[in-house]
């Protein structure tokens, strides 16, 4: 495993990518929390919190974290070296977990730079430092575990298909479906009473219950239950494709 998330993160950072991701990441969010007017500006709200730059988030890991996922598999199937890494002498779950865990590292460096704008609030309060540190704290938490299970949606994604545009795309609605989907079936009450609960089912409701400060183990437990169940598909299907070579 070790070997492929050597070569997962040496791959990003040899190139532009690496860097390009973290970047784009921090001058979308300066933008729209200090430029553009709006409901993200923390400027424009008029005391010290930090909750719009987690709530803008999610947004912009929808399409980025898929641009860092898309190739993970989609690359070796075009290069043909698919069926190379497959005969490798590693297990097919150390192999997902490389190319994971070399994704999300990239993922959690470019929200690290993010504690800048955490600095900044700090001295905007008044008081200097009057701001909730405990729901920021749960806030970071809850943005590094939706990220694991974004990646964890493009790492599936990329497994699909040797085009890495239709690997984007198929992540991109995996992600939006995972994050909104069941909170707005919730509200749209279909259903009437067995609607009840259908937003538990979706990332945003966790992920708003944790950016609350308050570590809940039912967040947890959902957070690494949505991962490993997306691993768990991308190694089925890795299996499919060995058979099928």
């Amino acid at each position: 495993m070790l070997a492929i998330l050597n070569k997962e993160i040496n791959s990003f950072f040899s190139s532009p990518i690496g860097y390009l991701v973290i970047g784009i990441f921090l001058v979308v969010c300066g933008l729209f929390l200090f430029v553009f007017t709006g409901d993200y500006n923390i400027l424009d709200n008029g005391f010290a919190d930090v909750k719009p730059f987690f709530d803008l988030a999610p947004w912009i890991f929808i399409f980025l974290i898929p641009a860092i996922t898309m190739k993970s598999f989609s690359e070796e199937k075009r290069q043909g070296t698919m069926e190379l890494l497959l005969t490798r002498p590693i297990g097919f779950t150390q192999l997902v977990l490389g190319k994971y865990f070399g994704a999300l590292i990239l993922v959690i460096l470019s929200i690290l730079p993010s504690i800048l704008y955490v600095i900044t609030i700090h001295q905007l309060g008044s008081p200097v430092g009057n701001f909730d540190l405990g729901a920021t704290l749960g806030s970071y938490l809850g943005l590094i575990f939706l990220g694991g299970c974004y990646t964890a949606i493009g790492i599936f994604a990329s497994s699909l298909s040797q085009n890495q545009i239709i690997a984007f795309i198929i992540a991109v609605f995996l992600c939006f479906l995972s994050y909104f989907a069941f909170e707005g079936l919730g509200d749209l009450d279909l259903f009437g009473s067995t609607n009840y609960g259908a937003e538990y089912l979706g990332i945003s409701f966790h992920y708003q219950s944790i950016s609350r400060g308050v570590i809940d183990t039912r967040d947890l437990i959902y957070f690494l239950s949505f991962i490993v169940f997306f691993l768990k598909l991308t190694q089925l299907r890795l299996i499919a494709i060995q058979k099928n070579s």
